[in-house]
């Protein structure tokens, strides 16, 4: 029987006076049971899915450093208007990390075979030292591969792929993505130029549009530029496109994608209709760069929708073999199409650096954040 094993995990708690305290807390993992196996981390991303349980809504102006270097510990304040969201989580110490990498050191009876093995996984609480986990949410690196090709490989990836997914079981000809300089965005375009799919890709900055363009994207368009509604308009004309997927949330970017979409199909129209055109407009709300209201003033008919979009839900709907199909391609494709870059390598004592905190809580596009639990 193997020994068990001991390490620190990063926790996150809010209690009940309005205060978010991030510490490395020791947690003893006993011998897996026999479909599991326990995981030395050697990469965890810090995800903008991560930084809402990592962070909660703090005020990060707050941000103050105690404890030693080695057992940091990190508190700050909720403003009071914030707080009614955290009731479900108040003083309860959770773990952090959607997905990670590292390699297998124990392993039970019905799957030594990974032993020794570089895996990806997803899970949860991987921001620690070891991770014991269900070997079926585990995928084996390709021979080559480092741990921080494999940290990324679950969360943008599957995204990613499932936007392509949605776009065919609706049926949909094009999609138009915001954000979409960002790491998931680039894995997007890249899927989408393989596999013929046509993607409006709509930037905050010149610079963005650059970085796309350089990457092969035929259809870029600058949201800070004065000609921004024509040049999106022109664009979802000319491919069709009819879905969207959002990252940024609030203000006024949807909005302005559904007239786009509702004014690129009036082009051609024979007829008018005060309902508007009779072409179907679905926008999907994926992230929360911007964290407040989505401001819709439905000037674009009646034939569209607005909703939420999470990653989880999609998969099971999916069902099993559509996983595996999705998983075995990001597999295949992990340094290529899914490769991620990270901006830096951090600790897990680093990760709790006022100044490293504020950096990485920026969610600034081409910035993306590795934890090294090893370091």
């Amino acid at each position: 029987m193997p020994d068990a094993l001991t390490g620190l995990e990063l926790r996150s708690t809010v209690s009940g006076d309005g205060r978010l305290t991030l510490h490395l807390e020791p947690v003893t993992l006993p011998a897996p049971g026999p479909d599991e196996v326990i995981v030395r981390v050697e990469a965890a991303p810090i995800n903008p899915s991560d930084l809402g349980l990592l962070l909660g809504p703090a005020d990060m102006t707050t941000l103050a450093a105690a404890g030693t270097p080695d057992r940091p510990t990190l508190t700050a304040a909720i403003p009071p208007a914030r707080m009614g969201m955290m009731k479900a989580r108040l003083d309860q110490s959770l773990p952090v990390g959607n997905e990670g990498a590292g390699t297998v050191v124990q392993a039970g009876e019905n799957v030594t075979a990974l032993l020794g093995k570089k895996v990806g996984m997803i899970g949860g609480a991987m921001y620690a030292e070891y991770r014991k986990i269900a070997a079926r949410d585990c995928i084996p690196l390709p021979d080559g591969a480092s741990a921080a090709d494999g940290a990324s490989m679950f969360v943008n990836p599957l995204t990613a792929l499932s936007m392509v997914e949605t776009l065919r079981m609706e049926g949909h000809k094009a999609l138009v993505h915001t954000a979409a300089a960002s790491n998931l965005g680039q894995m997007l375009n890249r899927i989408c130029l393989a596999d013929g799919v046509p993607l409006v890709n709509v930037v905050r900055s010149a610079a963005q549009a650059a970085i796309l363009r350089e990457l092969g994207a035929k259809y870029v368009v600058d949201s800070s530029a004065p000609d921004f509604r024509e040049q999106l308009t022109d664009a979802i004309a000319e491919t069709g496109a009819t879905l969207a997927f959002d990252a940024i949330g609030g203000g006024r970017l949807v909005n302005a994608i559904l007239h786009a979409m509702e004014a690129a199909a009036n082009r051609n129209a024979t007829e008018y209709s005060r309902y508007g055109s009779s072409t179907f407009k679905q926008a999907y709300i994926y992230g929360a760069l911007d964290l407040g209201p989505t401001e819709l003033d439905r000037g674009y008919g009646f034939a569209w929708g607005v909703s939420g979009f999470l990653l989880t839900p999609f998969l099971i709907k999916l069902g099993m073999e559509g996983n595996m199909r999705l998983r075995a391609r990001v597999a295949a494709e992990l340094t290529t199409t899914f490769a991620s870059h990270y901006t830096a390598t951090i600790g897990l004592a680093e990760a709790l650096d006022p100044a490293r905190v504020a950096a990485y809580a920026r969610k600034a596009t081409g910035e993306k954040y590795l934890i090294d639990p090893t370091r």
